[in-house]
C-alpha cells in the first residue's frame, strides 16, 4: 500500500525553493475518489479563471457556473483572498517591519479577521502598534461599535470566547488580554526562531484559546511576512471543512492520511489539470501550495452541497450559506514580496486571456 513520503530538506528560503521538484511520490491506486474528486480540480480550475478575469477588469459575469455565480467561495489561492489581501498590504507590509509590531499587527488583525474592525481601531486610536498598546483602551473602542450594532468579527470562522481562560464576559477584552499576553510571554521570540513551519504552529498551539485550526491559520500569516520565511510545502493542518471535502472526494484513502491526500494532491496538480483538459492560470510561477489544496478541499465540500447533493461528507451539511456579492472596487493583487510574483503576475495580468 502505498505512503506519502516527504523528502527531508535543509531549511533555506522558500523563495529559493519555487521549481524544486515534488514533495511527494505517490500513485493514486489504490485510493478510490468519487465524482467530488473531479469537481475539486474543476472548482479550482474555474475560481482561479474567476480571479484572473477580475484582476484583468473583465466585467461580469465572470462565470457561467450557475454556483460559483449565486454563492461566495474562497480563492485558489489563500492569499488572492480580499481579507489576506488586505493583511499582506496593510497590516503586515505597512508600518514598522521591527519583529515585535508586525507580529503585534498581525495577531491584532487575525483575532478578529475584519478590515471593518481594523479601520475602526485606526480611527479611534491613531496607528496599531505594540509599543503603548493599551488592551482597556482598544477594549472601549470595541465595546461602544458593538452597542450601536457592529459586527466586529467575520463570520468566517467563530473564535472561542477565551472566557474561561481570561474572565471577561466580553469576548473582545479576552482575546486582547490574549495578545497582551503572548507578546509579554515572547511569541515574538518563539516563532521569529523557530525552525520550521510545524514549529512555528505549535509555538501557537502551545495559548489558550489557539486550536489547531487558528493555530495553522495564524502561522501561514505570520509566515506572509518579512520575519519569517519556510516553504509552504513543508505543513499542514487539515481543518474541520477540509476534512469534509476530503471525506467526499475519496470513497476509500489507501491507507494514506487526511495530511498525506493534501499533500498528494498538491503534488499532482499539473497532471490532474492536464489530465482534465483544465487550463490552470498560476499566479506568475507560483503553484498551488499544501494550504491552498488544503482550502480547496473546504471550499469542494460546500460546492459539492449543490453539484453532488447525494454525497455526504462527515457533517451532513446540504446548504451553502453566504450568498457572492460583487464588490465596486477594482481589484488589486499584490503578494509578499518575498515570493518574487509580483512582477510576473503584473506582466501576465497585461496579456489578454479569454
Amino acid at each position: 500500500m502505498p505512503r506519502a513520503t516527504t523528502k527531508i530538506r535543509n531549511r533555506k528560503p522558500a523563495s529559493t525553493m519555487r521549481t524544486a521538484p515534488p514533495y511527494v511520490f505517490s500513485r493514486l491506486s489504490p485510493v478510490n475518489t468519487t465524482p467530488v474528486y473531479e469537481s475539486y480540480w474543476r472548482f479550482a480550475a474555474e475560481r482561479q479563471a474567476i480571479l484572473m478575469r477580475r484582476a484583468r477588469g473583465t466585467l461580469s459575469p465572470w462565470t457561467n457556473d450557475p454556483v460559483l455565480l449565486r454563492h461566495k467561495f474562497t480563492n485558489a489561492y489563500r492569499a488572492a483572498d480580499r481579507v489576506s489581501q488586505f493583511l499582506i498590504a496593510q497590516v503586515i507590509y505597512r508600518g514598522s517591519d521591527r519583529a515585535e509590531e508586525v507580529v503585534f499587527r498581525i495577531l491584532l488583525f487575525k483575532l478578529f479577521n475584519k478590515i471593518e474592525t481594523w479601520h475602526l481601531l485606526q480611527r479611534h486610536l491613531g496607528e496599531l502598534a505594540w509599543k503603548g498598546f493599551n488592551p482597556t483602551r482598544y477594549a472601549s473602542v470595541l465595546t461602544r461599535a458593538r452597542t450601536t450594532g457592529l459586527r466586529i468579527y467575520s463570520g468566517a470562522y467563530i473564535m472561542p470566547s477565551g472566557r474561561s481562560t481570561f474572565g471577561s464576559a466580553e469576548k473582545h477584552r479576552n482575546h486582547l488580554a490574549l495578545i497582551n499576553y503572548m507578546m509579554k510571554d515572547g511569541i515574538v521570540n518563539r516563532v521569529t526562531s523557530a525552525s520550521s513551519l510545524g514549529a512555528v504552529y505549535e509555538a501557537l498551539r502551545s495559548y489558550p484559546t489557539l486550536g489547531p485550526f487558528l493555530a495553522f491559520q495564524l502561522a501561514i500569516d505570520l509566515n506572509y511576512s518579512p520575519v519569517m520565511d519556510f516553504d509552504e510545502m513543508t505543513f499542514v493542518v487539515p481543518g474541520p471543512g477540509a476534512r469534509d471535502g476530503i471525506a467526499k472526494c475519496f470513497g476509500s484513502r489507501g491507507g494514506l492520511s487526511e495530511v498525506d491526500l493534501i499533500k498528494l494532491v498538491a503534488d499532482r496538480q499539473d497532471h490532474e489539470f492536464e489530465q482534465r483538459g483544465l487550463q490552470f492560470e498560476r499566479l506568475g510561477d507560483r503553484r498551488l501550495q499544501l494550504i491552498d489544496c488544503q482550502n480547496l478541499f473546504c471550499e469542494v465540500d460546500k460546492y459539492a452541497r449543490v453539484i453532488h447533493p447525494k454525497v455526504i461528507g462527515l457533517t451532513g451539511r446540504t446548504r451553502i450559506k453566504q450568498v457572492f456579492q460583487a464588490r465596486p472596487e477594482p481589484l488589486a493583487l499584490w503578494f509578499p514580496p518575498k515570493w518574487k510574483i509580483n512582477d510576473l503576475l503584473s506582466k501576465q495580468l497585461r496579456r489578454t486571456r479569454t
